[in-house]
């Protein structure tokens, strides 16, 4: 494969479909950008407040090449998972419920090993957005060091290391 289908590929991950079925009938298409974006925003209020770009940070975790292809595969799977359960539930995507129900589809699936090890991976990348060095995208601003009265780490990346 050459190179600019390989950089197609890698930039086309997140904003590829995720088709969501409701048991063995086709219910809808999403993107993976759409649901996280909701989630993270879901999970960790404070990034509304702030300001902080985690889905430009998310662009970026997609493209890493330390990033195992089946880590951004089971992310992926996740978003797919996580709509099911909201469409078995309340017959509804998830970015589509209102606040309180995605609440409850976060706690149930909470308790299953997949959704667990789901959030924790979200949580994780959320984190990164908002604590990381401006240069990646996320920390609008060092909004995330103001909140927190941090003051970067010298020398600071020049480049965005990926």
């Amino acid at each position: 494969m050459d190179a600019s289908k390989r950089k197609f590929l890698q930039y086309g991950f997140l904003s590829s479909s995720v088709f969501l079925f409701d048991g063995c009938s086709l219910f809808g298409v999403t993107t993976p950008y759409k649901t996280i974006e909701v989630l993270q925003k879901d999970l960790v209020p404070k990034i509304v407040e702030l300001n902080i770009k985690t889905i430009s940070y998310m662009h970026l975790v997609f493209r890493h090449k330390k990033i195992s292809k089946s880590d951004k595969e089971f992310l992926k799977n996740g978003v797919k998972w996580l709509n099911e359960e909201a469409i078995k539930k309340y017959k509804r995507e998830y970015i589509k419920l209102p606040a309180h129900q995605r609440q409850n589809i976060l706690t149930e699936i909470a308790d299953t090993k997949w959704g667990e090890d789901f959030l924790y991976d979200i949580m994780s990348y959320t984190f990164e957005a908002m604590l990381g060095d401006p240069i990646y995208s996320g920390n609008n601003n060092q909004a995330g060091w103001k909140w927190l009265e941090f003051s970067g780490g010298l020398p600071r990346p020049k480049k965005v290391y990926i």
